[in-house]
């Protein structure tokens, strides 16, 4: 069959039939790549005897497996295969018909240890219509990895090397790989390898994944980074069995904590397997979850070997803690993740019933229903970075993460002024935003900044970030403090929050005992790291333990201070309370507003120099 949906369809049908839906009578299978390998490997499980056994599988039975008690194979002529759409710069995964050397093959899986019969469902002149052989990937993928290599081995012009191939690939594929390059400064405008390309091309992932090894090396956040760039390179760690979909999508939504980011949820659920492993329990949390154990072991694997790449390239020192100081700061992977992912970006427009998603190439475009940004009324981001999209019957986007305009502004591509004042655009002009000229100005001088500790960094590899300290903090406040209201957009409505909406957001600021709530601001996290980073202090580090009973808590540690949150349901809650305890005993058990915000960071300040003095 060519995919799931046909599989599945074909197996609805089978299992109305009287005699093929009686299970007393045949064993009914399916093998599809989503799957988790358990279940793929029940196909090769002999039947008892008496009962017929049927596999509705993809092209991977073609070649990848063999079945040894297969006798007859059905073959539909066509499989999904992945081409490349060099005008609308889109890989495709369409159906199409096979070679004739996939029909060979095919023929060649009926009867492996005794005589054997195949029926071809097409006649005889489709057949000789086939090409003989499939096409060469060369044809069929975007070249970016390739043309970087091409530069990476001084082999000349990236155009006049592939020209001279046994078939060429299209003109426009290889202008589009150059482009993509040159957006997120791997070649300068000669084509020629910059800094950043050259340490690029030493990584082996595609020059998208190594740029966010690169830059969570850089910004001290490199262990998620390398669980998202691990999670990215192999299949999908969270399954979607076809007759638990709810269960597993629910679980999966656990993970997403409601922070819009297919990325982040990756994170959790390795964080949360390792933590299994250490307890001896990883297949049960790998059951419960509905996580793939084999792909977090490779995802592992991985990790292990970007360490060990970036050790070589001198990025990471041996004290491996330095490197993830900030790993905790969710705005600051987030915008890790944009660094590395854009130009794959896409704008959301949020709608009375619906979300309008849209990019620059595509146009209108939807999420895939297994990311967990794809079941929600709302995405309150403006815009989502993704790192693949597919084109089926209408343009797909795999996994993606909502970002702010100010993580877009700074991570994103590079940015030019536009005719007025306080006008930026980027994307040669598809992305334009507007606000007050300073803030423009603020904007530009941090995106500058931040563009020369990348570049000096990896010149001189052993140079220590602490020297920009200044620039960092405010790099991370301006990203944590974004509220995420798409404002710089022109023509962007942001909406007014309603009378009723007020009225029920009263009621979630009292507790069961009618005291008003610790937290005060939508996330204690963010109002315990903004008080702390206006004072000069460093980010709260946090301690989660998981407890008998099934529950989380937490302790956030500063500045010589311990607060023990209460249990409750998860980790991300458990964090929240524990700063929800800091804030209540640095604002005197009193209800926090955003001046009491600043007299907290005055207090602390005083307090540092205090201590100076001493």
């Amino acid at each position: 069959m060519t995919g799931w949906d046909d599989i599945n369809s074909l197996k609805d049908q089978l299992q109305a039939h009287p005699l093929l839906g009686d299970p007393s009578r045949v064993l009914l299978l399916a093998c599809h790549g989503s799957m988790a390998s358990s279940e793929q490997r029940l196909i090769f499980d002999k039947p008892e005897d008496g009962v017929r056994k049927i596999v509705l599988a993809t092209n991977m039975a073609e070649t990848s497996i063999t079945i040894n008690d297969v006798v007859f194979v059905i073959d539909c002529g066509k499989a999904k295969e992945t081409s490349y759409d060099a005008l609308n710069n889109t890989p495709c995964l369409l159906p199409s018909w096979i070679s004739k050397a996939a029909a060979r093959q095919r023929r060649g899986r009926a009867g492996r240890v005794q005589p054997g019969e195949c029926y071809h469902l097409y006649p005889r002149y489709v057949y000789d219509a086939f090409a003989d052989y499939q096409l060469p990937e060369l044809l069929r993928t975007p070249l970016q990895s390739l043309c970087l290599q091409i530069k990476s081995l001084q082999l000349g012009s990236i155009s006049e090397f592939l020209s001279r191939a046994l078939q060429p690939p299209e003109p426009l594929s290889v202008k589009n790989a150059i482009e993509y390059l040159q957006i997120i400064g791997a070649l300068d405008e000669n084509e020629n390898l910059t800094v950043l390309g050259r340490n690029l091309s030493m990584l082996p992932v595609e020059p998208k994944l190594g740029k966010m090894l690169i830059l969570g090396a850089i910004f001290n956040c490199l262990d998620p980074v390398m669980t998202v760039v691990a999670g990215l390179s192999v299949r999908d760690p969270f399954l979607m069995p076809f007759d638990k979909k709810d269960l597993a999508e629910s679980a999966k939504a656990q993970f997403s904590a409601r922070d819009y980011s297919d990325h982040l949820a990756l994170v959790r659920a390795y964080d949360g397997w390792k933590d299994a492993e250490r307890h001896q329990s990883g297949y049960e949390y790998c059951w419960k979850n509905f996580l793939s154990a084999q792909t977090l072991k490779a995802i592992d694997s991985l990790r292990k070997q970007f360490l060990f790449l970036l050790k070589d390239a001198g990025l990471v020192d041996r004290n491996t803690e330095n490197c993830n100081k900030w790993s905790h700061d969710e705005h600051l992977i987030r915008a890790v993740i944009c660094a590395g992912l854009f130009p794959g970006l896409c704008s959301v427009v949020n709608k009375e019933k619906s979300i309008a998603l849209k990019t620059m190439e595509d146009g209108q475009v939807l999420l895939y229903s297994n990311s967990v940004n794809a079941g929600v009324p709302k995405i309150p981001y403006p815009w989502l970075v993704f790192n693949e999209k597919i084109k089926v019957n209408s343009v797909f986007l795999r996994d993606s993460t909502g970002v702010s305009d100010s993580v877009l502004l700074l991570f994103g591509g590079n940015i030019s002024r536009g005719g007025l004042d306080g006008h930026l655009k980027m994307l040669g002009g598809y992305l334009e935003f507007f606000m007050k000229p300073e803030l423009a100005d603020t904007y530009l001088s941090l995106k500058r900044e931040i563009e020369e500790l990348t570049q000096q960094k990896l010149l001189n590899p052993e140079l220590g970030i602490e020297v920009q300290n200044e620039l960092l903090l405010a790099v991370r406040l301006l990203v944590s403090e974004d509220r995420c209201e798409g404002r710089f957009v022109f023509g962007r409505q942001i909406p007014a929050p309603s009378k009723k909406s007020a009225k029920v957001a009263l009621p979630e600021m009292v507790s069961k005992g009618g005291m008003v709530s610790k937290g005060g601001g939508d996330n204690p996290k963010t109002d315990l790291q903004t008080v702390l980073a206006r004072a000069g202090h460093g980010a709260p580090a946090y301690k989660t333990k998981q407890l008998k009973n099934n529950q989380f808590r937490s302790t956030v540690i500063f500045n010589g201070l311990n607060f023990v949150g209460q249990p409750c349901g998860n980790k991300k809650l458990a964090e929240k309370d524990a700063a929800a305890e800091a804030l209540l005993w640095l604002r005197g058990d009193r209800h926090s507003s955003a001046r009491d915000l600043d007299h907290v960071s005055m207090l602390l300040k005083r307090k540092n120099r205090s201590k100076k003095r001493t």
